[in-house]
């Protein structure tokens, strides 16, 4: 059996669109990104983490190393209390490389910049609102009047998504996960290097991250305990030094850096990340001639570490399965190779994150059984997660093998 798809529209140009574009024409299927925005997502969005199989997945297209180049290696991560004390250490397996922290915009403008000079069109201004298929393919219909044909139609428009609206209308909606999240890069923190660690510190009242390289610079993150869904616009309503104060008081009696972080950040590079979210199990992925991929499919919260790699690493897989069947084998057998493992994925994020927004007794819990986790969580055991690997060449089966996975 072959494929029969020679043409796609990619509905989203954030992380995802781009990478499935670029994967979509190495497999020999033109594809174009249809994004809502009227402009450019420069210096929009904070910081995150890519993972050894993000950049693995990316390396399969070939722009690994020029997102290796935006970003700052992170060895380990070390987790320790509101008090100091380190309550573990964890980074990639042997032989395994280290993950890069990236910003959003560095990460975006690399991806946007490559996907043009490949020949990707990116067309601005196209929200979509209704996608039609006909005999031959599927049409889809903007806002602006427009409408663009293809075989396919693939949703990689976030957690938000409308095709997965288009898809299954009594889809589930994101959840929140009770934290909203801040971040900044410092030009001098006053403080020694990390060492190429970054550090993930419990709070009393809220969760910090930062890292600090050998020129005193740096950078961190906070989630904060929220009550409710909190908008980035909502929030930008608040000034940033009052939400710097806000944080900074979050910290009180805390023995970590935070207040030296905060102090020491311009408000004017303060980042508001927004609320973390993650999608309950979303039943149908496809229908018809259109499908899923990245946060539109599978929402990972940030805790997870691996959300962008997730939708990099579907971007590439779904292509390889367009690539050697037709779109209803593929989308079935593309379904088969990433639901178990992103579910997996998620699943240990939610557990995380409870740990993020403990209470007082929960706190006491975690930190004395956190350690002896730790101690037993040897970093071979994440290599299901870190050390994944796609094998582009290998052709993609429409049966499943007795174990139930394709090639």
């Amino acid at each position: 059996m072959s494929s029969t798809t020679r043409s796609a529209l990619v509905i989203g140009g954030g992380i995802g669109g781009p990478v499935a574009a670029m994967a979509l024409h190495r497999a020999g299927i033109e594809a174009a990104v249809y994004e809502a925005y009227a402009s450019t997502a420069d210096g929009v969005g904070g910081g995150l983490g890519l993972a050894p199989n993000g950049l693995a997945a990316l390396d399969v297209i070939g722009v690994g190393d020029l997102v290796r180049e935006i970003g700052t290696p992170t060895t380990d991560i070390v987790l320790q209390s509101w008090n100091g004390k380190r309550l573990g250490e964890f980074g990639s397996p042997p032989g395994v490389e280290s993950a890069r922290f990236v910003w959003r915009a560095d990460l975006y403008r690399t991806l946007y910049d490559e996907a043009a000079r490949r020949g990707v069109r990116t067309l601005h201004g196209k929200r979509l609102v209704a996608a039609r298929e006909t005999a031959g393919g599927v049409t889809a219909h903007f806002a602006d009047g427009t409408t663009a044909e293809a075989d396919v139609l693939i949703g990689a428009d976030g957690i938000r998504s409308t095709v997965r609206a288009l898809i299954d209308p009594d889809a589930p909606r994101p959840r929140y996960g009770g934290l909203f999240s801040f971040g900044a890069p410092v030009k001098d923190t006053g403080l020694p290097s990390t060492g190429g660690k970054m550090y993930m510190t419990f709070g009393k009242r809220a969760f910090l991250g930062y890292q600090v390289h050998d020129d005193s610079s740096g950078v961190w993150f906070v989630n904060l305990p929220h009550p409710g869904p909190m908008t980035v616009a909502e929030a930008a309503r608040t000034s940033a030094e009052e939400w710097l104060r806000v944080l900074a008081a979050a910290f009180t009696g805390d023995r970590v850096p935070a207040a030296d972080l905060l102090l020491r950040t311009d408000p004017g590079d303060l980042l508001i990340a927004g609320p973390m979210e993650n999608m309950p199990r979303v039943p149908a992925w496809s229908r018809g001639r259109m499908v899923l991929i990245g946060d539109a499919a599978h929402a990972a919260s940030s805790s997870s570490g691996q959300g962008a790699s997730l939708a990099v690493e579907s971007a590439v897989q779904l292509a390889r399965c367009l690539r050697d069947l037709p779109h209803e084998e593929a989308f079935t057998a593309y379904q088969d190779l990433r639901r178990p493992r992103v579910e997996r994925i998620i699943k240990e994020a939610e557990r995380t994150n409870s740990n993020k927004a403990a209470g007082p007794v929960g706190r006491v819990l975690r930190d004395l059984l956190l350690p002896l986790v730790m101690k037993l969580n040897k970093p071979e055991k994440s290599a299901w997660q870190t050390g994944y690997r796609i094998d582009w060449d290998a052709p993609v089966s429409a049966t499943p093998h007795p174990d139930g996975t394709r090639a």
